[in-house]
């Protein structure tokens, strides 16, 4: 029996790629996005901090004198980004699996805090419509930018499943390739809606949007298929 073939739309750790080797699949990974830090003034920043993603997090943590920022609550989308702030000593008030939800729990409970957004080039409007909507006193520093790094993939490589891990990725990806009988899986709706944007319709989403999770959905699948 052939093995199974999964590419990764991003490069894993050593323990995400240990999995595939322990379930004996052939794994290949490639960066389809690359990000890069911005350089910004901390001195504009709101009682209560906004992180959606843990590339916030690690941009804040190269800027000078970040630390100060430690006292402020934060509000944050993801697993991922809360564990990433408690280690480096915040305080996680809130945190929701997508930016919708967060969105949901600010502008209903906490409507009458200010906040200060540390975003990407490629965020939704999710957040701040809603935040604007409400009334909400908010700023927004983009600290991180994404940019697109499209790989031709050769046509001799047939993979049974593709990981992607954000809008972007699939957006790259497909720049040069295409999705035929490929099962997708994907960290979380957003990043499933833009494949069913473009028609596609094979997609797995874990319930947890992490990449452990759909590293976890990968196995699962194919275990499953093989019984």
């Amino acid at each position: 029996m052939s093995q199974t073939s999964i590419l990764s739309t991003k490069t894993l750790s050593v323990e995400q790629r240990q999995v595939f080797l322990d379930a004996d699949f052939d794994l290949l990974e490639q960066d389809f996005i690359e990000i890069k830090n911005n350089l910004f003034e901390l001195n504009t920043i709101n009682n209560n901090l906004i992180f959606s993603s843990q590339n916030a997090v690690l941009s804040l943590m190269e800027q000078t004198g970040w630390e100060v920022l430690k006292t402020k609550p934060v509000f944050c989308v993801g697993i991922k980004t809360k564990d990433l702030l408690e280690l480096n000593g915040f305080k996680v008030d809130v945190y929701m699996d997508y930016a919708s939800e967060l969105a949901e729990i600010i502008t209903l409970i906490y409507n009458k805090e200010s906040y200060t957004f540390l975003s990407g080039n490629l965020r939704k409007e999710t957040l701040p419509e809603a935040l604007k909507s409400a009334g909400i006193t908010f700023n927004e520093i983009e600290v991180y930018q994404t940019t697109l790094a499209p790989f031709k993939i050769s046509d001799q490589e047939n993979f049974d499943g593709i990981m992607f891990f954000s809008p972007s990725a699939v957006e790259s990806y497909l720049t040069n390739n295409k999705i035929k009988n490929e099962v997708c899986f994907c960290v979380g709706t957003t990043t499933a809606s833009a494949l069913e944007t473009k028609k596609i319709k094979n997609i797995v989403i874990p319930e947890i949007p992490t990449i452990e999770d759909v590293i976890f959905e990968v196995i699962e699948y194919y275990k499953t298929e093989s019984i």
